[in-house]
């Protein structure tokens, strides 16, 4: 069994960053083989983190309503407990991403305003 939703997002990640690691994505492209459809599919081409977002939640959603399906005398009902857990930790961390990002950009503006106010322009 593969964890396609975190495979999913490390491609999906590596087009956000810019990532050239071929060896990595075509590991990931291996794993999620025939299952790039759905959220899964549009989470491995995501170009954008709040795309990533989107897409991770909605893979979220599915794999919330298949354990939910699911027998717990299944041998694979802790195998997707695991995965679960394992991308809601994952979501975490694409929001905390995505929060850095925003603090990096406030703080470009900020330090904008500052070299303005201690060297002001002129208008012509």
């Amino acid at each position: 069994m593969t964890c396609h939703e975190l495979e999913a997002l490390r491609l999906g990640l590596m087009n956000v960053l810019g990532t050239e690691d071929r060896s990595a994505r075509d590991h990931a492209e291996r794993e999620l083989e025939g299952h790039l459809e759905g959220p899964i599919g549009a989470l491995a081409d995501a170009t954008t983190l709040s795309e990533v977002e989107r897409h991770l939640d909605a893979a979220l959603v599915d794999l919330e309503e298949e354990i939910a399906r699911a027998d717990a005398d299944d041998p694979n009902y802790d195998y997707l407990r695991g995965r679960l857990v394992a991308v809601r930790d994952a979501e975490r961390a694409v929001a905390r991403l995505t929060d850095q990002g925003g603090s990096v950009l406030d703080g470009l503006g900020e330090a904008h305003e500052v070299l303005h106010e201690a060297f002001p322009v002129e208008d012509e």
